[in-house]
């Protein structure tokens, strides 16, 4: 079998092979890692025939919609997923076949309503069902301890003891562990009791994670993080940087507009001095009427330059093909103690 561990934070995602024929799978891959598994496939000569999410994920983006349509594989996903580009939902007790690895799902609730754990040859992706040291919480979206219980004392636990456990998720470094491992030292795993294993679950007081909303959103719908669409807009428009600005600016050519996307109050509390005002919300209704001219080289600002990436890119796209966006934004301006011009004070 071959066998690569991409971490990334605290998420692990899994690359597992057949060494004969070169069929693989991708198991539980993170956003930002998009490019590096793609990289690992080619320069392993891999074929990847599936990839799987154990479950829908609440703390971090999935990449598995997006290798699946770059690769033009099936997602696959527990039939209790909800998200609609799934191409292959499985039971419990069902397997995958890819090469010679037999790849068998365990349906195990809990966590989330549609997690499922893994079993290949001598290891199991447990997701967030089972963790190293501890399990998944049950306080989010279709989580239940009752459920979490069930999956772990009547399934995970019965498993062979010496199998290893590859879990979607630890923030101490640790890369594995055994289900034998778990029994003996997992904190959690003493409260062998229904009663007194799903109070504790019920009462862990965690904190939410971060982008939770958002991430609940993207894995469930197949929609797009806002990461993702600065990301798209910033492959199709060009940036300038600060002292290339500086030097078109003293330069007062007739053709350069520079443009500032913030809200009224930030314009109005100083800016690039000759910039206009056309705030985002309003870019596509007022455009026609503050830039007649779609031959004018145009560099927009925000305070970020995240904002103004996604300007940039809509005036390619109504036409304005000299858009541009300033990189860094007016922060940057600001904070090299360039010069700044404020709103006049009415009357």
């Amino acid at each position: 079998m071959l066998f690569e561990q991409v971490t990334v934070g605290g998420c692990q995602s899994y690359l597992v092979g057949c060494a004969d024929t070169r069929a693989a799978v991708l198991i539980d891959p993170e956003i930002s890692q998009r490019d590096r598994y793609l990289a690992i496939v080619s320069q392993a000569g891999l074929r990847i025939h599936y990839v799987i999410d154990t479950h829908t994920h609440a703390d971090h983006f999935s990449a598995a919609k997006q290798i699946g349509e770059a690769l033009s594989v099936p997602v696959v996903m527990h039939h209790e997923s909800v998200a609609p580009f799934v191409g292959l939902r499985l039971d419990d007790g069902e397997l995958l076949i890819a090469g010679r690895l037999r790849i068998q799902a365990i349906h195990t609730p809990g966590h989330t309503r549609d997690s499922m754990s893994l079993v290949v040859e001598d290891r199991v992706f447990t997701g967030d069902t089972l963790l190293i040291g501890a399990t998944g919480r049950t306080d989010l979206p279709t989580g239940d301890p009752e459920q979490l219980y069930d999956s772990l004392f009547g399934k995970l636990l019965n498993l062979d003891p010496s199998l290893k456990v590859y879990p979607a998720h630890d923030y101490k470094g640790r890369s594995h562990t055994t289900i034998g491992e778990e029994i003996a030292n997992n904190p959690r795993l003493q409260k062998r009791g229904r009663a007194e294993f799903t109070d504790l679950m019920r009462h862990l007081n965690l904190n939410a994670p971060d982008h939770l909303t958002e991430a609940l959103r993207t894995n469930m719908s197949g929609g797009k993080t806002v990461t993702q669409l600065i990301s798209e807009a910033s492959a199709v428009i060009p940036f300038m940087s600060l002292n290339e600005l500086r030097t078109r600016l003293a330069a007062r050519p007739n053709d350069f507009v520079v443009l500032d996307v913030r809200e009224k109050n930030a314009f109005d509390a100083g800016h690039i001095p000759g910039a206009r005002h056309v705030p985002r919300g309003q870019l596509e209704l007022r455009v026609n009427e503050e830039l007649s001219d779609p031959t004018l080289r145009i560099l927009v600002y925000c305070e970020l330059g995240k904002i103004s990436t996604l300007a940039a890119a809509t005036l390619r796209q109504l036409g304005f093909t000299r858009a541009a966006a300033l990189d860094g934004g007016f922060k940057t301006w600001r904070e090299g103690g360039l010069p700044v011009e404020k709103a006049a004070e009415p009357a």
